[in-house]
């Protein structure tokens, strides 16, 4: 797919630049709209809209969350064909959205932000991309925290003569037909990679650092009469969507409050686990020691019986190297491979766009970052005037469809730039305090919680421990929280008059 906006050598000047095309730019973009705001560009790395729907293409891949409350909701969608869908379906849905509300015409695709500059001076932010310069006086990143892959550093990974491919960029060229596969990770891609590799592929060893909690998928086809009774009568599937909102916040209580609430769910794992691996030491090897919901919680129904069968081998020593042909653990056993499937997941917490956006005192979002990420309800950070951030620090979940928070962040950037436009300002921009104290805020409302007491090192966490990606709490307060724009946190300067620039 191209862009029709043409791109050339030349700065091109927008009112607003957004940095990605998934579920967040696309909303972000369709909010610009709907507030009659025209003068944006779209800036997207990729070919095509989509995000990490685009990007994961790997064999199995869907989602944990059920259709009809992981999609937009001014734009269900009756005819999704599971309860919960695959990666095609998804991206053919973001697709669909894009076209729908005609924002396709706003996108520069190849178009991978390299640097983004605040021009203190003239309250512009200079955007250098692959497909050409913007200059734009508010800027949204959209990246994701899902967008960048993270490879792991293991010694002589660099000298593997096979296929080495992670699985947020799988090589389909590539025929695992009969090789000996080497997966690292057990993770949200891992469990769904296994079972879809190992009836084909001559062997799999799944290389295991801490095996995940996993329960059920009540995943089944939709029906006809469904899909009819969605489109005739839009009100059931809203309805349908708000149950399965309620029950998935339930978890909270368990997750945030009182870890109580988790027993039902943990032994809800722990009989899938008992009925489905009958060996009793491939079943200790996969049964966590530490409360369940400290780590992402899976659903699969064959992961386990993947990872029992006859080919395919579970891992717990530990990778010592990697040879031209070999993985090598620390118990000294070699285990001749044909093809590394990496499944690591993605930098989180060390979000690659953050070196790469620039404030006022010419340091990036990582360096102000360096003791780990602060903002203003995770969208705003102090030094960084006219930026918003969506799918920031602390706006991630464990429990339910990561849309609803988009929306909610949506919406408040969108009353950010309205307030921007009636009170014709120039810059504005979070306060020190602002982000200080809601920053004490999530660290009030993270103690307690199974994240930082469950008995588990996870990718919530950064590296000093502390919680810097998950919404700590029943997301509809988040919801509450950035229903209004929180003014009183914000200063801004006003539009210089013409005779003002002149004088």
């Amino acid at each position: 797919m191209t862009s029709t906006i043409e791109t050339s050598t030349t700065t091109r000047e927008v009112h607003v630049a957004v940095v990605g095309s998934g579920f967040a730019g696309l909303g972000m973009a369709i909010q610009l709209r709907k507030q009659g705001i025209e003068d944006f560009v779209v800036l997207e790395r990729g070919d095509d809209v989509g995000g990490t729907w685009r990007d994961n293409t790997y064999p199995g891949a869907a989602c944990d969350v059920q259709s009809n409350l992981y999609s937009f909701s001014f734009a269900p969608n009756p005819d999704w064909p599971r309860t919960y869908s695959e990666q095609p379906e998804i991206y053919a849905y973001l697709r669909g959205v894009a076209a729908r509300f005609e924002v396709l015409d706003r996108h520069v695709f190849g178009a991978e932000v390299t640097a983004a500059t605040w021009d203190d001076a003239a309250h512009r932010w200079d955007v250098e991309t692959t497909a050409g310069n913007f200059r734009a006086k508010v800027l949204v990143s959209a990246a994701g925290a899902l967008a960048d892959p993270s490879y792991p550093d293991i010694p002589g990974i660099e000298s593997f003569g096979g296929t080495v491919m992670h699985s947020a960029r799988w090589d389909h060229e590539h025929d695992l037909a009969g090789d000996r596969v080497a997966v690292i990770g057990t993770g949200a891609s891992a469990i769904q990679v296994v079972p879809a590799i190992q009836p084909v592929a001559g062997s799999v060893a799944v290389y295991q650092r801490t095996p995940p909690w996993v329960i059920p998928r009540g995943d089944r086809p939709t029906t006809a009469a469904e899909r009819s009774i969605y489109r005739r009568f839009p009100a059931v599937q809203k309805a349908v969507r708000g149950a399965l909102y309620a029950g998935r916040e339930f978890l909270v209580f368990g997750m945030a409050k009182n870890r109580r609430f988790l027993a039902p769910v943990q032994k809800l794992a722990r009989t899938h686990l008992e009925r489905q691996v009958r060996d009793p030491q491939l079943r200790a090897q996969v049964t966590p020691d530490y409360t369940i919901g400290c780590k992402r919680i899976l659903i699969s129904n064959d992961w386990y019986p993947a990872i029992s069968a006859p080919n395919a081998e579970v891992v717990t020593a530990g990778i010592a190297e990697i040879r031209p042909h070999s993985v090598v653990t620390r118990d000294g056993v070699e285990r001749p491979t044909d093809t590394l499937v990496l499944a690591t997941g993605f930098h989180v917490t060390d979000l690659p766009i953050a070196h790469r956006i620039a404030g006022r005192d010419g340091r990036t979002l990582a360096q102000v970052w360096e003791e780990g990420m602060v903002t203003n309800r995770g969208s705003a950070v102090a030094g960084f005037p006219n930026l918003f951030l969506l799918v920031g620090p602390n706006v991630g979940v464990g429990h339910t469809s990561m849309v609803y928070m988009i929306e909610s962040q949506v919406a408040y950037v969108g009353r950010a730039l309205q307030a921007m436009a009636d009170e014709g300002l120039a810059t504005l921009e979070t306060t020190p305090a602002a982000q200080d104290a809601y920053r004490e805020l999530i660290a009030e409302r993270s103690q307690g919680t199974v994240w930082l007491g469950g008995g588990c090192g996870s990718w919530y966490l950064d590296r000093h421990g502390h919680n810097t990606t998950l919404w700590p709490d029943f997301t509809f307060l988040f919801r509450r929280l950035t229903r209004t724009l929180d003014r009183e946190n914000y200063v801004g300067t006003t539009e210089r008059r013409p005779a003002e620039v002149a004088a």
